[in-house]
């Protein structure tokens, strides 16, 4: 019934335009739009004429045992799609009997089955192709197809995870290779073009504005974001300005769905082209590391210790032997500029010690104890992240408590536990209650500061939480496992 009635509705409509058009009533709500408005709307025909042939499909395949025909006829596309955007395999189909099961391998060999598609574009004449980490990544061959429909068989030049960039190569010549772009000069409302394979569906061009620049989604890189569609298989494509430059990668989407909702997210092309280079030169990428993790510096955070706005990165903890440590960092410091340059959130740092070569010695700036502190670093080379180790139990002396107040019950350190932890002092939570559970502080954890003072005891600590205003938030610092970390607390009144 809804249907029906779904339909008279839009046909009521369209009479009562027809009804006002015919009696030459508000005349201004139905006129057409003016020449004026046509001419400037874009026209993206030579944009593609200009672009198109630089864009390639991209086919990858895995070795595997050979699987029934309709197992192995799952399309591509639809691989790419659940792996991309929900994270797992695409579920084994059913039939009207139940699931569709696999016939054993008998001892055949392995043959290359389809493992998923994307995009790409041309960067040199000599076959120099980028696309993103994801397309390739655990491919056993690359296939790229021009749009005149020639096809080769790609080598991984390198790839990069965290920027989710990569490099192949096809051995090709005179090839047509794209025009980079200056994402500085890009601006939001600008309108933007994507070519790409969505779904294997080759050379199909769609077309939108840039909706945000800037936009963090990740460690290494804050992305463009556009409304213009992407979907599976665009991946690794170029995004163009209406120069017909190249200034992003499409990569990644916002959906509930899988599907394209208006919301899409591409690499600026100036940290892509940056890592392309160093995969051409070397095949990997070599990152800059400080060896402390860092957190966002919250409102809170930035009036208890004394700062007027919210910027910086917390140093929450400090990696033994890191880059850091040799510097003098320590656990709630707050870097507030590398190199010269204002840290206005706390992703602006790994950014910025990212780009910079191992073993340069950079300068910093630290908010410590309610004053800026000027310091050297050398910059280490980034590794993968090491497991944290959870502090270790040991005895527990006699408890203190300040519960009252802060809605703690705390006892000293003992010796062997300070030696484990590689520690001066400092007091251990034996119990939590309000307000501090409310905090987000466990039993186990180790008070090292109050309102920006040290706490190497237990008589320290309660005297100075008698002297707390119970109208202000309080800051602490606290020690968890191998790191350490702020909170802010307001005392009991």
């Amino acid at each position: 019934m809804a249907r029906p009635f779904a339909f008279k509705r839009s046909v009521s409509v369209g009479l009562l335009c027809a009804s006002l058009w015919g009696a030459g009533l508000s005349m201004a709500l139905v006129q057409p739009v003016s020449a004026q408005g046509v001419r400037g709307l874009p026209d993206f025909t030579e944009l593609v004429e200009q672009v198109g042939p630089s864009v390639v499909n991209i086919r990858t395949m895995e070795k595997a045992a050979p699987r029934d025909v309709q197992s192995s006829d799952q399309d591509a596309e639809m691989q790419e799609f659940f792996r991309r955007f929900f994270g797992v395999p695409m579920p084994t189909p059913n039939t009207p009997n139940g699931p569709r099961q696999q016939r054993p391998n008998r001892g055949q060999p392995e043959e290359a089955q389809p493992k998923g598609v994307g995009s790409g574009f041309i960067l040199s004449a000599d076959g120099y192709v980028m696309t993103n980490a994801h397309v390739v990544e655990g491919a056993d061959q690359v296939l790229v197809t021009l749009p005149d429909k020639r096809e080769f068989k790609a080598r991984i030049v390198g790839m990069d995870k965290r920027t989710d960039v990569a490099v192949v190569k096809i051995e090709a010549t005179g090839l047509p290779a794209v025009k980079i772009g200056d994402v500085s000069r890009l601006k939001v409302g600008e309108w933007v073009m994507a070519i790409g394979s969505p779904f294997g569906l080759e050379n199909t061009v769609t077309a939108g504005i840039v909706s945000a620049k800037q936009r963090d989604t990740g460690d290494y890189l804050s992305f463009i974001q556009t409304d213009v569609a992407i979907n599976p298989g665009n991946s690794g494509g170029p995004l163009i300005n209406m120069r017909g430059e190249v200034v992003g990668i499409n990569s990644q989407i916002y959906s509930r769905s899988g599907g394209f909702m208006g919301i899409s997210f591409a690499i600026p092309i100036d940290e892509a082209v940056r890592v392309s280079e160093q995969l051409r030169a070397t095949g990997k990428v070599q990152r800059g590391r400080l060896g402390v993790q860092i957190d966002q510096v919250s409102k809170d955070v930035a009036e208890s210790l004394g700062l007027s706005k919210t910027q910086g990165a917390l140093v929450r903890g400090v990696e033994q032997g890191s880059p850091a440590e040799k510097a003098g960092l320590e656990p709630g410091d707050i870097i507030l500029k590398f190199e010269g340059k204002t840290i206005d959130k706390s992703s602006d740092l790994p950014r910025m010690v990212g780009n910079t070569k191992p073993g340069t010695r950079s300068a910093i700036q630290v908010w410590r104890r309610g004053s800026a502190k000027d310091m050297q670093i050398t910059v280490g080379e980034f590794e993968a992240d090491k497991p944290v180790k959870k502090a270790a139990a040991a005895e527990k002396p006699q408890a203190g408590t300040v519960t009252k107040v802060l809605g703690l019950t705390v006892s000293e350190l003992s010796d062997a536990q300070k030696k484990e932890l590689k520690l001066r002092g400092g007091v251990r939570v034996d119990a939590v209650a309000e307000p501090a559970s409310r905090a987000g502080i466990q039993e186990g954890d180790v008070i090292l500061a109050l309102a920006n003072i040290e706490t190497p005891n237990v008589q320290t600590l309660e005297a100075l939480t008698a002297k707390l205003d119970r109208s202000k938030p309080v800051s602490l610092l606290i020690r968890r496992g191998e790191w350490a970390q702020y909170t802010v607390i307001r005392p009991v009144r």
